[in-house]
């Protein structure tokens, strides 16, 4: 009798354990294709610079794809200086452009250019005492201050107002060091860049729109490319096979892009664009699922508990979001692998910069119809681009 209840318990933990797993077994099911050396995730917290930690992540791949070597970039570093080139250039216009918080991957390749890059330990930019970065007061300021220097109704500028405009910045973010001390070595920002054996000038931003030829470069028209730098435009077929084929050749990628879909969960690590209209009901209630109104279709859709039918995304149609502002440059991140769902569906591996709780420890798996449709821009290694693009564009020296 004692065994038989014995038995009875068993089986009622084991249905209870495998109903327990069921429940958190997520939906979608990665295998890895190929997956390539990235620094650990960071936490950009409240503030609108993905574009620099997004680049900067691609910036400690390639340096760890060059020499072995890894290191924890300043992402301030790159925010403090891309401040200050913002400011003078609204002066300089008479604030007639934009002054963002944000910004693009080419401002990280500008900083570096011009002033060299320096570790995280040298330059944490929390000077106002917290842990996390948090500007909204500083955007707010900072905004407000060169408003108020430079509008339609200023007759002249103070000589003093970049030395105020400084030590507003400066009493957020800190003075960047002129030296610094790396494992024993002293180091300025420049010499500390040149120590790192990797070149900005490597570096090529790529987009696909038809408002401009392809195979030409021009400015993307977005508010946060303030710096008017330029990218090389592409088909979006060339532009996905420039990404996969980085991927596959050792190269990681820097994605600037739109995450305002709802088919961007964060929560649930994916992002995925549905064809709301043609969806597999199999499986389901046939009749239940054709008398929905769309509106219900739509949140079953959005409920990530299947893997659901994707858009097939055309040129026009990417074209359509971005003109009609459905697609935005509202986030940077960092392309580090390839992997395939348990259907056979290829994804993109994402390193994200919002710190590590969702379900990926701070990776989402991006498919290849949301990279077609809400992809701005990437930046990567210009061998990293296949031979026949890079002849089209006159890279091949």
């Amino acid at each position: 009798m004692k065994s038989a209840k014995n038995l009875f318990i068993g089986t009622l933990l084991l249905l209870l354990t495998n109903f327990v797993f069921a429940q958190n077994q997520a939906v979608y099911q990665f295998t890895a294709v190929k997956d390539l050396k990235a620094t650990s995730v960071k936490n950009q917290f409240r503030s609108s610079t993905c574009w620099s930690f997004s680049t900067l992540s691609m910036i400690e791949s390639e340096i760890l794809r060059i020499s072995q070597k890894e290191v924890d970039l300043s992402e301030m570093f790159i925010v403090y200086e891309s401040y200050m080139a913002k400011a003078d250039r609204y002066v300089r216009l008479h604030g007639e452009c934009n002054f963002p918080a944000g910004g693009s991957s080419i401002d990280v390749i500008n900083v570096w250019k011009m002033y060299g890059l320096m570790p995280d330990a040298a330059y944490k930019g929390l000077e106002y005492g917290e842990e996390k970065h948090n500007h909204k007061d500083m955007d707010k300021v900072l905004k407000s201050y060169i408003s108020g220097i430079a509008n339609e109704e200023t007759k002249s500028v103070s000589a003093n107002w970049k030395k105020t405009f400084t030590a507003m910045l400066e009493s957020y973010l800190g003075n960047p060091p002129a030296e610094f001390v790396v494992d024993g070595k002293k180091y300025t920002a420049k010499t500390y860049a040149e120590s790192l054996k990797i070149n900005p000038d490597d570096y090529v931003k790529l987009s696909s729109f038809t408002h401009h030829p392809f195979y030409t470069q021009f400015a993307l028209e977005v508010p946060d490319n303030w710096a008017h730098g330029t990218v090389y435009n592409v088909t979006i077929d060339e532009l996905q096979r420039v990404a996969e084929n980085a991927i596959n050749n050792g190269y990681t990628v820097a994605w600037g892009g739109d995450v305002s879909e709802k088919g961007f969960s964060w929560k649930n690590g994916v992002a995925i664009i549905p064809d709301e209209q043609n969806q597999d009901n199999s499986g389901t209630d046939r009749d239940k699922w054709e008398s929905m109104s769309s509106k219900d279709k739509t949140a079953e859709v959005y409920k990530f508990e299947k893997i659901v039918k994707e858009m097939t995304v055309t040129q026009e149609m990417r074209q359509k979001a971005f003109d009609n502002y459905s697609t935005t440059d509202d986030h940077g991140m960092h392309i580090t692998g390839l992997a395939k769902d348990q259907n056979g569906n290829v994804y993109f591996k994402v390193k994200n910069s919002w710190d590590v709780d969702n379900p990926y420890q701070g990776y989402l798996y991006m498919s290849m119809p949301f990279f077609r449709y809400k992809t701005m821009d990437i930046m990567v290694h210009k061998n990293a681009l296949p031979a026949d693009v890079k002849a089209k564009l006159n890279l091949v020296k």
